[in-house]
């Protein structure tokens, strides 16, 4: 397993072998992880109305014996149309997963060991667009010949996010941003060498 080693012009340079301890993750690190980066997006907002708090149904429908039906206290039960919803969802459920920061770096390190046995795995010197032209960022992503692109810089510089922020298969991020959720997202990943030193020093 390498990654992909490219000069100033985006060009592949050499190759550079991923740690032995990226190659031996349990791939169920990475499935954990991305479930509960998925559930915490959820926008828990879906409720229904029980039989207390729908308007209505204060006075008995019908008396309780000799009609024939079933007896009923109130219109506001769910068995009748505009009563209150039985079990019906609330938007005060936690839908929070733990993961711990063990299990964080396992999945981080796995998805980046797929990215290299993929062969989109990039490492550079510096990502920085000093003119904070567009046209500038989107010559360094074609260069990648990549469908699209995640880059990782030690410190995001405000002329290289709004070079590449309306590049849309491509997102910027700093290294402390970084995570198996968005590593697993995209189909490439375009690394500074100095961030790449960390997270090998990291998984030793």
């Amino acid at each position: 397993m390498n990654a992909i080693i490219l000069n100033e012009k985006m060009e592949k340079a050499s190759e550079l072998a991923i740690p032995t301890s990226f190659q031996e993750i349990n791939p169920h690190n990475l499935y954990l992880y991305v479930k509960a980066a998925q559930a915490a997006q959820r926008a828990n907002s879906a409720k229904a109305l029980t039989r207390a708090q729908v308007r209505g149904g204060g006075k008995k429908p019908w008396a309780q014996k000799g009609g024939g039906r079933a007896r009923a206290g109130s219109r506001r039960s769910p068995v009748f149309v505009g009563g209150g919803q039985a079990f019906g969802p609330n938007n005060n459920r936690n839908y929070d997963q733990k993961v711990n920061k063990k299990q964080k770096k396992l999945a981080l390190n796995f998805a980046l060991n797929e990215h290299a046995q993929n062969g989109s795995l990039f490492i550079v010197d510096s990502i920085e667009i000093t003119s904070g032209k567009t046209k500038d960022a989107n010559a360094m992503f074609k260069a990648l010949n990549q469908r699209d692109a995640l880059f990782v810089k030690s410190v995001l510089d405000e002329k290289t996010y709004l070079a590449f922020e309306n590049i849309q298969p491509t997102y910027v991020i700093e290294e402390n941003e970084l995570n198996a959720f968005l590593a697993a997202n995209y189909r490439s990943i375009v690394i500074e060498k100095a961030v790449w030193e960390n997270l090998v020093s990291e998984a030793k």
